[in-house]
């Protein structure tokens, strides 16, 4: 289809019940014993359609990406969904967020009357789809990884007709254990280093490129590093439990999280991507920087969302138990998601029908990138269409 559409926006409020032992987000997510979620949702004007792609990432709002807006252009109806943790993931439990957007699947085909619905997973959006889709084919989870009561195996999830991984990453906790700087000896001093394990210290003996044995000791420290926040995580909120006072959680800092060896050396994992840059800006930079990822955390949000072996936000695990169609994008100069990732998922995928396509040249964010974003935009609708999940 070669005809642009004028697209018409509409804000959306979800509210459903829930009941929890207490409140992690500030405002009204959570407070009263409800849940209240917002959305836009963008139309084709003139043009209904029986299928909605909801893009929704844990803690980000979509509607400001290119994506979204260029297939609403095309006649597809699209919802750019928030979590309850919209642009603050301080203390966000993954499986309350895979719970807020089974309620936009059961809004959208109970109330708006849509037929089909196809997540799209975008980003941090590519772990949380296959991870929701898991649990809405095959549900298992009563509690969260802390121990806290949350009924994701009760709650009816309404498994998705399709899901697209796009420049995805195969979760947090992935992407921070291969991002942390093991450097970092002592959590509450980040001076204190391990001169040998900073990538971004000019005294350094190890400089790109980096060799095998390097890398193999640096990602051993990065996950060793991790382990040792989880350890010390679940240590603590069992001493507060103990204690059996008002006092549940507690939030703390992750300092230096994004030196992932990838960023400085474009022989690790090669792609397109611009040596010594990052979708944030400067490595060295952002791994101090206050948007780092993971750096401001609770107890429970850690082991949730950032832990590699308890969150169930993780797609590489989830993409095992779907069975629905599949279409996994790899942009080649992505420059967030790693390389790696998206095939790993899509050779991990249950799915009998999976289909693994590239962008060549595509950035994270399609910047600046108009026939690129065009080219995916193509790439998604035919492939819908071919499983008549959209009007051609």
């Amino acid at each position: 289809m070669t005809q642009a559409f004028n697209v018409q926006s509409e804000w959306v409020h979800l509210q459903y019940e829930e009941s929890a032992a207490f409140t992690e987000t500030y405002g009204f997510s959570g407070n009263q014993g409800a849940v209240n979620l917002e959305a836009i949702r963008f139309r084709p004007e003139g043009h209904p359609s029986d299928t909605l792609m909801i893009f929704m990432h844990p803690a980000s709002t979509l509607q400001l990406l290119p994506v979204p807006r260029a297939m609403a252009a095309t006649g597809a109806h699209v919802l750019c969904a928030a979590s309850r943790y919209a642009k603050n993931d301080t203390a966000l439990i993954m499986e309350k967020v895979f719970l807020d957007l089974g309620a936009y699947i059961k809004h959208a085909k109970q109330v708006w009357g849509y037929k089909h619905v196809v997540l799209v997973g975008w980003s941090g959006g590519g772990a949380l789809a296959v991870s929701y889709q898991a649990e809405a084919e095959d549900p298992t989870i009563t509690h969260t990884p802390a121990g806290d009561p949350v009924d994701v195996k009760g709650a009816g999830l309404i498994p998705a007709d399709a899901i697209i991984y796009q420049a995805a990453h195969l979760s947090r906790a992935h992407l921070l254990a291969e991002a942390i700087d093991p450097s970092v000896r002592d959590e509450l001093n980040p001076d204190d280093r391990d001169v040998e394990l900073d990538i971004y210290d000019p005294r350094n003996p190890n400089q790109p490129p980096y060799g095998k044995a390097y890398i193999a000791r640096y990602r051993a420290a990065q996950l060793a590093r991790m382990r040792r926040i989880t350890a010390w995580a679940k240590t603590t909120l069992a001493e507060l439990k103990a204690r059996n006072t008002g006092e549940v959680e507690r939030p703390f800092i992750v300092h230096r999280t994004l030196a992932d060896p990838r960023f400085l050396d474009p022989t690790l994992d090669p792609n397109d991507r611009k040596p010594g840059w990052c979708y944030m800006g400067k490595p060295e930079t952002v791994n101090t920087g206050p948007v780092g990822l993971g750096r401001f955390s609770t107890l429970r949000s850690w082991l949730s969302q950032w832990s590699l072996d308890d969150s169930r936000g993780n797609g590489l695990e989830g993409a095992k138990r779907i069975r629905a169609p599949l279409l996994v994008i790899e942009n080649s100069a992505d420059d967030a998601a790693p390389q790696t990732h998206p095939k790993m998922l899509f050779d991990a995928a249950g799915s009998p029908d999976k289909t693994f396509k590239v962008i060549k040249g595509a950035t994270h964010y399609y910047a600046g990138q108009p026939e690129l974003l065009k080219e995916a935009t193509a790439l998604i609708r035919g492939w819908l269409i071919q499983r008549k999940l959209l009007e051609s």
